[in-house]
């Protein structure tokens, strides 16, 4: 086996899934093979063992140890991408492993352990610090296609459980299931229920297809026992096929000529313009700037039309790792885009109410989250109390990245009593 076919067998075990693509990768040139024959002992119990043992093709036979406390303990068969060897708590391996065919491991010697625990959230080295946003999209593994997501106090929050957060979080689940050489081609999100930003969100993923070139993954998050959010994605291996694009990306000025909203910010506290009682306020409003910068392409005369471009990028640096940053742009998706929509209809003292209802993006080409990217935002319709904006985004290079759409509810606020939570 190449290199590659090595990558992508690593990546369907699924004791490795949750590791980040690069570690994939470097345990993978660092596996050995070895081959037993039938009745071969693989390992003995009370000797030691030479690493993490991966079946890449056979059965083999754990028997049980023969201390009385596991007499009872029936043996079992270990199959393709099963493993052994890995979490002892000596070197001494605790039962016998015997082959019932011929057989063959990927073995990881013990020197290369530290590769199975990766120092930062997504990449295993060179990252000496992550931004808000790795630890913002970092899951706690609960079990094999399970996670556990949080929303952290220095992440800006809403009223609810942020879209965005909630898209970029199961996302990152999802591909944590999936072989590193596949990246997430398309996903489709449905919001059910207003999530409780106190609690945390169990992530589940459910597998639907693993084939050669695409995998398919659902997951679906929830809280209380209820799921509040469901999500598919489409994951694909890297090919080489037909290009085109048609769509070009709108004459603006670039993002260095532009304020970011920190800076806006401190000019409409210190613009003689504004009036001192709109400016006290403002001053006493807690701020907390955003994980994604953000440098808006028009003034606010244009906030009345249905659309918006803006650049945006990463605070911070993020690791290289291709399944990060398209976790990232997810999360970024969200912001300020179902709002669109209700631009045309913006009067003085209206208070509007909007939560998202369902999301769609589609990746064409890799993505460098930690780079400038401008989002194209149009609202060709609102209808029935529902908000419906289209979205692309584009590098500073003119290539299209990603097309997106949304789907919101938009009404009027009423008057609500403490802690509200919405109802669709």
């Amino acid at each position: 086996m190449d290199r590659e076919e090595v990558t992508e067998f690593l990546g369907q075990v699924p004791l490795l899934q949750c590791l980040p693509g690069s570690s994939i990768r470097r345990i993978a040139d660092a596996v050995q093979v070895k081959r037993y024959e039938p009745g071969d002992y693989v390992a003995r119990e009370g000797e030691p063992v030479d690493g993490l043992y991966i079946i890449l093709d056979g059965q083999a036979e754990v028997s049980a140890p023969a201390n009385a406390e596991e007499a009872n303990r029936p043996d079992y068969v270990l199959n393709k991408y099963d493993y052994f060897g890995y979490g002892t708590n000596s070197s001494d391996h605790q039962v016998n492993v015997v082959a019932l065919s011929k057989l063959t491991c990927f073995i990881l010697p013990n020197q290369y352990g530290h590769l199975l625990q990766p120092k930062t959230i997504w990449n295993a080295e060179d990252t000496p610090e992550h931004s808000l946003l790795e630890q913002i999209l970092h899951l706690e593994p609960l079990e094999v296609d399970i996670f556990r997501g949080f929303t952290l106090p220095e992440a800006p929050t809403f009223r609810q459980v942020f879209g965005g957060q909630l898209i970029g979080q199961a996302l990152a689940a999802a591909s944590k299931t999936v072989d590193c050489l596949k990246m997430v081609h398309s996903l489709h999100a449905i919001f059910l229920i207003a999530g409780d930003n106190n609690m945390p969100i169990i992530y589940q993923v459910h597998r639907a297809r693993d084939g050669s070139s695409f995998a398919t993954r659902k997951v679906e998050a929830k809280q209380k026992g209820l799921v509040i959010f469901t999500l598919i994605a489409s994951f694909q291996k890297e090919e080489v096929g037909f290009q085109h694009q048609a769509a070009t990306m709108p004459n603006v000025p670039p993002p260095e000529q532009l304020l970011n909203l920190e800076e806006i910010r401190e000019r409409r506290l210190t613009d003689p313009r504004f009036p001192s009682q709109y400016r006290n306020l403002a001053a006493k409003k807690k701020f907390t700037p955003w994980p994604i910068e953000m440098r808006f392409c028009e003034d606010s005369a244009s906030q009345y039309k249905p659309s918006l471009n803006y650049w945006f990028r990463a605070r911070g640096k993020l690791s290289d790792d291709q399944a990060l940053h398209r976790c990232v742009v997810a999360y970024a998706s969200d912001l300020l885009y179902s709002g669109v929509s209700l631009n045309p209809h913006r009067e003085k003292g209206l208070k509007t109410y909007s939560l998202s209802l369902d999301h769609s993006i589609w990746f064409h080409k890799p993505v460098k989250a930690d780079d400038w990217l401008l989002y194209v935002i149009e609202s060709p319709s609102a209808h029935g109390g529902r908000g419906f904006v289209t979205g692309r985004m584009f590098n500073r290079q003119g290539e299209l990245i990603m097309s997106l759409t949304q789907e919101a509810l938009i009404r009027r606020e009423k008057t609500r009593g403490p802690n509200p939570r919405p109802k669709l």
